[in-house]
Order: C-alpha cells, then sequence, then structure tokens
C-alpha cells in the first residue's frame, strides 16, 4: 500500500533486520463493520486476529451518525486499542481499520490508515491492502493538476481520484476511480450512508464477507470474523463492488468477466493457518503442499522437522505421507520483540539464535529432513542449517514447500529485488552449497498446482498469481520499474526531480 516495489531495499535495510528481511511480508489487514453499538471494539478485535498481517501501525475511523472519528497508532493492536478510554473515543455504529506493515517511507502516523478525507460529497475514510502499479503516474499527473499529497502511500492517490471525479454519485465515482487505477487491491470504504467493500479484477488480493446478526463485516481473512463471533458469508469475488447501505446488501461487477487469480502465497504462507480460502483452512493446503513435496522426494533420513511455526504444517503432510517420524527439532522463542534485537550490532548479529533454538538431544547425531515454506535470500535458512549441524546433526536436507521464488512482486507483497532473489541468481546446486545443506528441493510448479487443486497448472489461464516462480504476472506494472527507485527516494526526501 505504500509506492510500488522494485524494490526499495536501500531505505528498507536500514529498518528491518536480517532475519524479517528472509521472509515475505505481507502489507496489511483490514476490518471493517455497519450497524453495530461496539463496532470499535469490534474492529480492534478483528484487527487483533489479523496481526500477522501488519505490525508496525493499526489505525481506526467511526462513524457517529454525525461526526468521524479516527485514532491511529505506532505498534500492535494490544498495546494501544484494548482499554475503555481508546475505544470510547471512537464512538459510532460503523468503523473500518487496519495494520500496516510498512515497506516504503519512514513509519509515520501519517502514513497509516485508514484515511479520512472531507470531500465534497461528505466524508470518506478507506483501508486499502495491495499496491497500485501505476500509483505514480497517476500521482504525478494529480500533482500538475494541483492535488496536495500528505503522505507517501498508494492509497491517498484513489482518495484524490475520487474527489476529482466528476460523476455525481458516491459509487459511480469509485467506479470510475476503478477503471484508471491497476494492480492488486482490496478496499473498505465507509461514507455517511454506505461500507463497501471491492477486490481487484484478478482477485489477486483477499477480501471476505462476514455476518452477525444485522452487522455486515468485510475483513481480510476468515480468522476475523471468528473472533468477533460472526458468521461466514462468502469472499468477494474478482472486479466485485460489495455495497452495505440500511443493512442491505448489494453487488455490482463492473468490470468485464475475467478468471480470478488470487496471489498463491495467501495458500502457501500469509493467510493465518485457521482462515478459510475456497472452503478449506489455509492449514489443509499446507499439508497438502508437503505432502507432494514428499511425493517428489526420494531421501531417506531420520526424520521430519520444521521451521517453526510456518513450516509445521508442509511438514507434518510429509511426514504422513513419507510415513517418517515428525520431531521438533527446532523451538521457536516467540517473545523476542523487535525493540529488544534492533539497539546493538552485538545483539543483532546473533539473528536466528534469539528466535530459534535445536533440541539438542533430538537432532544429535541424526540425519534431517528440514522442511519450510518458502526460501527467499538464503541467510535465514543457511543459519539454520548451520546451527542444526553444530548441535550435532549428521545430516540436514532441505525441502522447501513452494517452487524456487525467482521475480519479485508488485501487488502488496514486500520482497525483494530480482537480483536479491538467491534462487533467480543461482542454480538448485549452488542455492544448496550456499546454505551448506546436504541435498536441497524444492517443490515443482505442477505439484504446487496438485496440491492446491489437485491438476497442473493451466499455462494459458493460471488459476493463481504465481509470478513469484514463473514471471507471469497478471497485470503488467505501468510505472517506470527501473527508475523508481530514486522517484521513491525524491519523495521520502521531499526534493523533486522535475
Amino acid at each position: 500500500m505504500n509506492f510500488p516495489q522494485t524494490r526499495i531495499s536501500l531505505i528498507r535495510k536500514k529498518k528491518l533486520k536480517k532475519f524479517d528481511l528472509d521472509r515475505l511480508k505481507e502489507e496489511c489487514g483490514i476490518f471493517g463493520i455497519s450497524n453495530h453499538a461496539d463496532a470499535s471494539a469490534l474492529v480492534a478485535l478483528g484487527l487483533h486476529a489479523l496481526q500477522h498481517r501488519g505490525q508496525e501501525g493499526c489505525g481506526i475511523v467511526s462513524f457517529d451518525g454525525k461526526n468521524y472519528h479516527s485514532e491511529k497508532r505506532h505498534g500492535l493492536v494490544g498495546d494501544h486499542f484494548t482499554d475503555s478510554d481508546t475505544l470510547k473515543k471512537l464512538p459510532g455504529s460503523f468503523a473500518i481499520g487496519h495494520n500496516r506493515y510498512s515497506t516504503t517511507g519512514e513509519t509515520s502516523l501519517r502514513n497509516i490508515q485508514p484515511f479520512f478525507a472531507d470531500l465534497h460529497m461528505g466524508g470518506l475514510s478507506i483501508a486499502h491492502n495491495g499496491n497500485l502499479t501505476n500509483a505514480l503516474i497517476l500521482r504525478e499527473s494529480l500533482v500538475k493538476d494541483g492535488a496536495i499529497f500528505r503522505t507517501t502511500s498508494d492509497t491517498e492517490t484513489i482518495v484524490q481520484l475520487i474527489a476529482k471525479s466528476k460523476r455525481n454519485k458516491f459509487i459511480d465515482k469509485l467506479i470510475d476511480v476503478l477503471f484508471q487505477i491497476q494492480g492488486g487491491y482490496a478496499l473498505v470504504l465507509m461514507t455517511n450512508k454506505k461500507l463497501v467493500g471491492v477486490r481487484d479484477p484478478f482477485g489477486i488480493r483477499p477480501l471476505v464477507i462476514g455476518k452477525l446478526k444485522n452487522s455486515y463485516i468485510f475483513a481480510s481473512e476468515t480468522c476475523a470474523l471468528d473472533i468477533v463471533g460472526a458468521s461466514f458469508v462468502r469472499e468477494v469475488e474478482n472486479g466485485e463492488i460489495v455495497i452495505i447501505e440500511n443493512d442491505i446488501l448489494t453487488s455490482i461487477k463492473p468490470f468485464p468477466k475475467q478468471k480470478p487469480r488470487p496471489c498463491v502465497f495467501e495458500y502457501i504462507y500469509f493467510a493465518r493457518p485457521d482462515s478459510l480460502i475456497q472452503k478449506k483452512c489455509a492449514y489443509e493446503y499446507r499439508k497438502n503442499l508437503g505432502a507432494e513435496l514428499a511425493r517428489e522426494s526420494d531421501i531417506d533420513a531420520d526424520f521430519v522437522v520444521p521451521v517453526p511455526d510456518s513450516g509445521v504444517p508442509a511438514a507434518l503432510g510429509f511426514a504422513d505421507q513419507s510415513k517418517k517420524k515428525f520431531q521438533l527439532g527446532l523451538i521457536r522463542n516467540h517473545y523476542v520483540g523487535r525493540t529488544f534485537i534492533e539497539p546493538k550490532q552485538n545483539i543483532r548479529s546473533l539473528g536466528v539464535k534469539l528466535k530459534l533454538s535445536p533440541t539438542r538431544t533430538i537432532v544429535k547425531d541424526k540425519s534431517i529432513i528440514l522442511i519450510d515454506d518458502s526460501l527467499v535470500r538464503g541467510t535465514t535458512c543457511s543459519k539454520i542449517v548451520k546451527m542444526l549441524y553444530e548441535s550435532g546433526a549428521s545430516e540436514v536436507h532441505v525441502r522447501i514447500a513452494c517452487p524456487e521464488i525467482k521475480y519479485p512482486d508488485f501487488y502488496g507483497v514486500d520482497m525483494p529485488t530480482k537480483e536479491e532473489l538467491l534462487a533467480h541468481t543461482k542454480s538448485n546446486d549452488e542455492i544448496c552449497n550456499f546454505i551448506k545443506a546436504k541435498s536441497l528441493k524444492f517443490l515443482s510448479l505442477n505439484g504446487l498446482y496438485k496440491a492446491l487443486k489437485g491438476e497442473a497448472r493451466n499455462s494459458v489461464y493460471p488459476q493463481f498469481s504465481d509470478h513469484y516462480f514463473t514471471g507471469d504476472y497478471p497485470i503488467k506494472p505501468s510505472d517506470n520499474l527501473e527508475g523508481m527507485r530514486i522517484k521513491q527516494l525524491s519523495l521520502l526526501s521531499g526534493k523533486s526531480n522535475n
């Protein structure tokens, strides 16, 4: 939801620790509810369930029938929106909320959503998950036409376009804007009469509908519905606008019909394991990935060890399929916080050991099949392999429950540049040598599709946004990606290249 990524690692590397740089990060979670006396409290609960989608900032905007109220904070939802004093500042029966994971710019309150704008048509609040691939082009045009931007987020581009639209009705303004923007996005918008959910034409970014008595809910995942006791109604379809007004749900599909291509990493990693995707828990898909990986592997070893927590479901599936023992050869410390490990280099350099520790008596003198969900830069994996060998393991065979990640993302996933992706620059043998494993194997692309869809990939109509592995982007970025780093840096510094 900040400007698209070619990658802004020059900025990001200064801020994030090395361990986190080797994991994919999605940028945010969104939640909105209509017609409920405890709207803000329920939004806070929903955001708490979606905390895994963004931890750097959170915000809630409510509407009490007359006025809008906004509260934004740095950090976690549970640190700010659990006390009654804060929630009292957010009265009203309508509210939307947002968790942010920033990838560009400073972690500033001005970039924390939801955004609110007082437009000619009335108040508008918006929360956005995703990235616009033509944001810079649109922004430059708007600025030349007199628009003044307060943030470095592409979400503000949507607000500015709505404000400029010549259409009379809000929904017509929104449709006008949707035909101008490109990319992967899920939006929740709130006016003084409507709660609106939107999903991009390919359905790349997720958005679901829930119901709690007479109240409708939009959320990034179904786990957010579960925490407030709401029932799951359905997913917002690709290219669909869902409008809630006077407790009535209506649907508009303004785009030409096309096959959906949801982000495959929602299945592999992003969604919480208990969240439903296409009527099945993400946990089940991940077990299937591990089972398919076992079918493609022929290695013999004493037992299977997951990289916690994300590798656990795939490791269970691998162990079940291969009839090998499952062991927790690594234990994760869940209480290592960002503030503890950032301040000093001598602490930061401990890296993986702060988060993972081997069970020495389990791994000693054993050959291990180490399972993880993905491999990005390889730095974390190499440290884990080294740690297992130092703990006495005789062999470490690495198996990855997805194909090689060779291409960056432009639709809302924080990912390194192509050059920084290990699989883009190295062969399988070279990667194996880099991480110092005894052997290495990735799940094949067809194996991924068999695990998730039960059939091989259709190259003409892929069922997922799988560009990470194939370079087959559903939407080609319109912005000049080669010059984007320079442009982003100039925006952040307040300088102009004109």
